[in-house]
C-alpha cells in the first residue's frame, strides 16, 4: 500500500485542501519507515522539505486508529517560538480528527495547563526546560499523563547534539518513560546532520531500540552563493591585483546540487561554463561616501527586498544595525532595518517577527543564531553573512532560511578585514574567516559533509543538575537508589560510582543534599534555593543580565553595565546611561545620536578540526570557486601567494625572524587549546619558550631559543613518554565552564576540563602526524575512550 492511501482519511483530506499535487520524497520514506518498523526514526531532509508533516501524518493516522489514553505524542522544539509557529500548523491538521493540541511552555495559561492535566490526551508540545519543571512539579501525576505515550519527536535535533542541552533533553526523556512505565519510539528532525549513524545512537540511546535512518530521494537543491571581500579601508584587495575578471556588478552564482545520490559536486572552472551560472544586479541603493565599505555593500543589496543579515555575536549585531540606521538616515531614507538577538526584550523580538511576515513590507532583519531555526518569519529572498559562521551545520541552517516558494536559497557572504600592516607578521596576514567560508562550502558540496554530534565525555554539571532534580522530584531515596537512577541516564555512561560518591560527598557537605536520620538522602537547604529558582529548568549558562530602560519602554539586557555617563548600544541605537541599579539590576538611560560598540558577553566558536584541514586545501589547490567574487578572489590569491612563499603549507613551523616562530596546526578548536596547553605546560621549559600568543585556532606566535628540530624533538618525546590529560591544567586551575560548575567539587571540574573539553587525541594525532612518533599507549590512538590513565590525579 503507498504510503497516501495508508494514511488516516482527515490526513488526506488535509492533503487536497491544501492542494499538494504528490508527497515528498521525505514524507514518502518516513511513512515507511514509522508504519512498517517499531523503531526510532532519524528524518534528515532540507529546510522546508516538509518533514514535520512527513513524521506527523503517520503517527497521527495511528493514533486515531488507536486512541491513547494519555498523552499520545510529544514534541519537543528548543525555542519557544518554535513551538507557538508549529501549533497552528498541527491544530488545523488534528482538528478534523479531534485530536487535542496541548503547549506547555511560560506563556500558556494555567487554566490551560490545568485542562490537559485533568484530561491527558493527544499531542503535546513543549521545550527541554518546561519539561524539566513538568516533571518536577507534577511528579506523580506523570504516569496519567503519559501512561500510553507512542512517540516522542525531537525537532531541530542538531542543535541538541554538541551542549549539555541536548544531554538534559536525551536524560528527561529517559526519566518521563520509566515514571511513566513506557517505551515510546523517537522520532529526530533535522536539516542539518552530517553523520547520520551517529546522529542515529544519539537519538537512540537508552531507549532499548535502534534508528531507521530512511533513505530520501530528493530532488537535488538549488543554491545561489556569493562570497565577498572588503578591507574596511576604501582600498580594495582587486586594486592591487592584475589578474581576474570584472565582476564589480556584485553578482551572485547559481548552483545546481545534485541528489542525495550523487554526494560530489563537479563545477567547472572554465570562464564560459562559469558565465551561464552568474546572477548580476545591480545596487538598488547607494551607501553615503565614507561608508563602511562591508556594510554599505549590505545596504546597497537589501532595499526594496526581504532579507536576514546573519552575525556571529551580539556585538556585532548592534554595531551593524547601527551602521546601516545611520546610513538611512545619512540618505535621508526611512529606515528599513530591524534587529533580534537574545539579549532583545521579547516585544522587541516580536516586533521583528511580526514585521518580516507582514508580506507589504520590504524590511532587513540583523540577528544571531536567534533566527537560525525553522520559525516562520515568512517569504525571505536573501541572507547575507557578516565573515564566516563557526560550523557547516550553522551555514546550512542560516542559508535554509530563504528560497522558499520555488526559489533557489541564497547566502551573500560579506568578508571584512583590516588591512594588514606592511610589517605585520605571517599569521596576521592570511584571511582566516574567508578562507573559513569557503572551507564550509566546499566540504558540504564535495562531501556533503556536517560536523558530528559531539556530547560532553563527562558532563558533571549536568550530573549535578540532575542529581538535584531527580532528588527534588522523587523525595528520599537512599543513595544506591539515586545512583541507580542517574548514573543509568545515557549522558552519564563515562561518570564513574567512584566519581559520583564525590560528587555527593562534596553536596552533603555543602548542604546542597542533606542526610536523614535514616540514611536517606533529600535536598538540602542550600540546593532548594537553587532548585525553586525558575532559571533551575535550564542548563545553558546564563550571564548575570541587567535589564535596559529607557522611560517606560523595556530595551533588553546587556551584562557588566558601564558607569553612569557612558554609551551603551543595544536595540540597534545608542543610549546614555543615566542610571544604574546594581541592586534590581536594572540600567536607565536616554536615547543619543552616535555609534558606540556593545558588549553581552563572550561568543565563543566551536570549529572542527575537518574545517581547518579544508582551510589548507583551499590555500594549497589553484582552483578559483565559482561564487567567489572579485575582491575575495583577488585576496585569495595574495594569500595563496603568500603561504607558497612561507612554506607554511609543507612546514607548520615557520620562523618569522630571529627567535620568534609560528605555529600553523591545523587544528580545531579543542585540539588546538589543547596544543597550546601542552606546549605552555609541558615543553616550554626545555624550549625555552616564552611570550605565547594565540590566535585560536588558526595559528599560535611565540619566542623560542630552540631550533626547528630540537622543537620537535621535545614534542615527540613527550607524546612518546606519555602524559595526563590533568597536566594540561595550571596548579589550582579550575576551569568553569558550564552552568552549575560551580556546585562541583574543583577536583571533577579540573578532570571533566581534561577529559571532557580538551581534545588531547586529537593534538596527540596530529604531533605523531608531524614527528612520526609512537603515541604511549594511555593515549589509546586510535579509538581512544578518554578513560584517566592509572596514577594521574
Amino acid at each position: 500500500m503507498d504510503a497516501f492511501s495508508r494514511y488516516a482519511p482527515f490526513i488526506q483530506d488535509f492533503i487536497y485542501r491544501n492542494g499538494w499535487d504528490s508527497l515528498r520524497g521525505v514524507q514518502v520514506a518516513a511513512a515507511d519507515a514509522i508504519f512498517n518498523t517499531d523503531q526510532n526514526v532519524l528524518l534528515a531532509a532540507s529546510t522546508a522539505s516538509g518533514k514535520t508533516e512527513a513524521a506527523f501524518f503517520p503517527m497521527l493516522t495511528l493514533l486515531q486508529e488507536q486512541p491513547s489514553s494519555s498523552v499520545g505524542i510529544i514534541y519537543i522544539a528548543p525555542l519557544k517560538a518554535l513551538i507557538n509557529d508549529q501549533f497552528g500548523r498541527l491544530n488545523e491538521l488534528c482538528e478534523e480528527a479531534g485530536i487535542p493540541v496541548w503547549r506547555w511552555h511560560g506563556d500558556v495559561s494555567s487554566s490551560r495547563k490545568a485542562k490537559l492535566l485533568k484530561h491527558p490526551g493527544g499531542v503535546l508540545q513543549i521545550t527541554p526546560e518546561s519539561l524539566e519543571s513538568l516533571l518536577l512539579h507534577k511528579h506523580n501525576a506523570i504516569p496519567h499523563l503519559f501512561g500510553d505515550l507512542r512517540f516522542v519527536v525531537i525537532d531541530e535535533i542538531h542543535s541538541l547534539m554538541r551542549g549539555d542541552r541536548g544531554g538534559q533533553t536525551m536524560c528527561l526523556v529517559e526519566r518521563l518513560a520509566r515514571t511513566a512505565g513506557v517505551q515510546p519510539r523517537r522520532i529526530g528532525l533535522s536539516a542539518t546532520v552530517g553523520d547520520l549513524q551517529q546522529a542515529g545512537r544519539f537519538l537512540a540511546a537508552g531507549s532499548g531500540r535502534s534508528t531507521v535512518v530512511p533513505r530520501i530521494s530528493d530532488q537535488g537543491q538549488r543554491w545561489r552563493l556569493s562570497m565577498e571581500h572588503f578591507y574596511t579601508s576604501d582600498r580594495q584587495a582587486v586594486d592591487d591585483d592584475v589578474v581576474g575578471p570584472d565582476i564589480s556588478m556584485a553578482p551572485a552564482f547559481d548552483l545546481e546540487l545534485p541528489s542525495g545520490d550523487q554526494a560530489h559536486l563537479a563545477v567547472s572552472s572554465a570562464p564560459a561554463a562559469q558565465a551561464a551560472g552568474y546572477v548580476f544586479e545591480a545596487p538598488s541603493d547607494v551607501a553615503p561616501a565614507a561608508a563602511d565599505p562591508g556594510v554599505g555593500y549590505v545596504f546597497e543589496h537589501t532595499r526594496g527586498r526581504k532579507c536576514l543579515v546573519f552575525a556571529n555575536s551580539r556585538e556585532e549585531a548592534e554595531a551593524v544595525t547601527t551602521t546601516l540606521r545611520s546610513y538611512c538616515e545619512a540618505q535621508g531614507e526611512p529606515d528599513r532595518f530591524l534587529i533580534h538577538h537574545g539579549n532583545l526584550s521579547t516585544s522587541y523580538r516580536e516586533t521583528a517577527e511580526d514585521a518580516m511576515r507582514d508580506e507589504s513590507l520590504q524590511l532587513t532583519t540583523v540577528t544571531t543564531a536567534t533566527l537560525e531555526l525553522g520559525i516562520d518569519i515568512g517569504r525571505l529572498e536573501r541572507a547575507f553573512q557578516i565573515d564566516a559562521p563557526f560550523t557547516v551545520s550553522a551555514f546550512l541552517q542560516r542559508m535554509g532560511r530563504t528560497g522558499r516558494r520555488g526559489q533557489p536559497s541564497e547566502m551573500w557572504f560579506v568578508m571584512r578585514e583590516d588591512r594588514p600592516e606592511p610589517r605585520a607578521l605571517l599569521g596576521e596576514t592570511i584571511p582566516w574567516k574567508l578562507l573559513q567560508g569557503i572551507a564550509l562550502v566546499q566540504l558540504y558540496l564535495e562531501e556533503r559533509w556536517v560536523e558530528p554530534p559531539r556530547p560532553h565525555a563527562l558532563p558533571f554539571s549536568l550530573l549535578y543538575h540532575q542529581t538535584l532534580s531527580t532528588l527534588a522530584s522523587g523525595g528520599e531515596m537512599t543513595p544506591a537508589e539515586l545512583a541507580g537512577r542517574v548514573l543509568t541516564l545515557s549522558p552519564f555512561r563515562n561518570v564513574s560510582a567512584e566519581d559520583y560518591r564525590i560528587l555527593l560527598r562534596h553536596l552533603v557537605e555543602t548542604d546542597q543534599v542533606q542526610v536523614t536520620e535514616l540514611g536517606g538522602l533529600i535536598v538540602g537547604l542550600a540546593g532548594e534555593r537553587v532548585v525553586n529558582n525558575f532559571r533551575f529548568y535550564g542548563v545553558f549558562q546564563e550571564s548575570e543580565e541587567y535589564t535596559v530602560r529607557s522611560e517606560s519602554q523595556e530595551l533588553g539586557t546587556i551584562v557588566q553595565p558601564p558607569p553612569m555617563g557612558e554609551k551603551i548600544a543595544i536595540a540597534g541605537r545608542t543610549w546614555l546611561v543615566e542610571e544604574v541599579d546594581h541592586h534590581r539590576h536594572l540600567v536607565y538611560c536616554t536615547l543619543v545620536k552616535g555609534q558606540v560598540p556593545a558588549y553581552f558577553g563572550e561568543c565563543p566558536g566551536d570549529i572542527h578540526t575537518r574545517i581547518l584541514e579544508r582551510m589548507r586545501q583551499v590555500l594549497q589547490e589553484d582552483a578559483m570557486y565559482p561564487y567567489v567574487m572579485g575582491n575575495a578572489q583577488a585576496r585569495l590569491r595574495q594569500a595563496r601567494a603568500t603561504a607558497h612563499a612561507a612554506g607554511m603549507l609543507e612546514h607548520p613551523l615557520v620562523n618569522l625572524g630571529g627567535n620568534m616562530w609560528g605555529l600553523f596546526p591545523w587544528l580545531g578548536s579543542y585540539a588546538f587549546l589543547a596544543l597550546e596547553r601542552f606546549l605552555k605546560r609541558i615543553c616550554a621549559d626545555e624550549l625555552h619558550l616564552k611570550g605565547l600568543d594565540s590566535s585560536r585556532p588558526y595559528f599560535l606566535q611565540f619566542r623560542m631559543d630552540a631550533s626547528e628540530e630540537e622543537f620537535w624533538q621535545v614534542l615527540a618525546r613527550h607524546v612518546s613518554a606519555g602524559f595526563s590529560p590533568m597536566d594540561l591544567l595550571y596548579s589550582g586551575e579550575v576551569p568553569v565552564f558550564e552552568k552549575y560548575d560551580t556546585y562541583v567539587p574543583d577536583e571533577l571540574i579540573r578532570k571533566g576540563f581534561a577529559y571532557g573539553v580538551l581534545d588531547v587525541q586529537g593534538m596527540v594525532a596530529r604531533v605523531c602526524e608531524w614527528t612520526g612518533a609512537v603515541p604511549h599507549s594511555t593515549f589509546g590512538l586510535p579509538g581512544w575512550t578518554g578513560q584517566l590513565p592509572q596514577g594521574s590525579e
